[in-house]
């Protein structure tokens, strides 16, 4: 996961105003990684599942372009936090160690790339929807 690790270094860098490239930086990557794979998990009907949450609140397009094969749609940290609810958000920013807008900040930068790299075939299959499928 090297260069998921890479991209949520990038990102938890910025929201923290740094590069990304200190050993606290790393280590926040790396659970970024961790806690959106949870979540994931964690969630009903798994990706699949999460992504209709993106439609239902009229961001159908947004997730849909991280699936598909062409270029990820770029969504704002207050739109996650309309999706995810301020409970969940509020429980990542806690595993996070950050402000849960700085959490929904990093979700933003993140869960386009993530989402897009577990669905290379530009679809979501059924092992998407398992704790399993997300686990490899």
């Amino acid at each position: 996961m090297g260069l998921l690790d890479g991209l949520a270094g990038q990102v938890l860098g910025s929201m923290l105003g740094g590069g990304g490239h200190s050993a606290q930086g790393g280590q926040g990557a790396g659970q970024l990684i961790q806690v959106v794979l949870s979540m994931l998990q964690k969630q009903p009907g798994g990706l699949g599942g999460l992504l209709q949450q993106f439609q239902q609140a009229g961001l159908g397009d947004q997730a849909a372009s991280w699936v598909g094969k062409g270029e990820n749609m770029p969504i704002s940290g207050d739109q996650i936090g309309s999706v995810l609810g301020s409970d969940t958000l509020s429980n990542i920013a806690g595993q996070l160690g950050l402000a849960p807008n700085q959490a929904s900040g990093a979700l933003a930068g993140i869960l386009p790339q993530l989402i897009d790299q577990l669905t290379p075939d530009g679809q979501v299959t059924d092992q998407h929807n398992s704790l399993d499928g997300l686990a490899g």
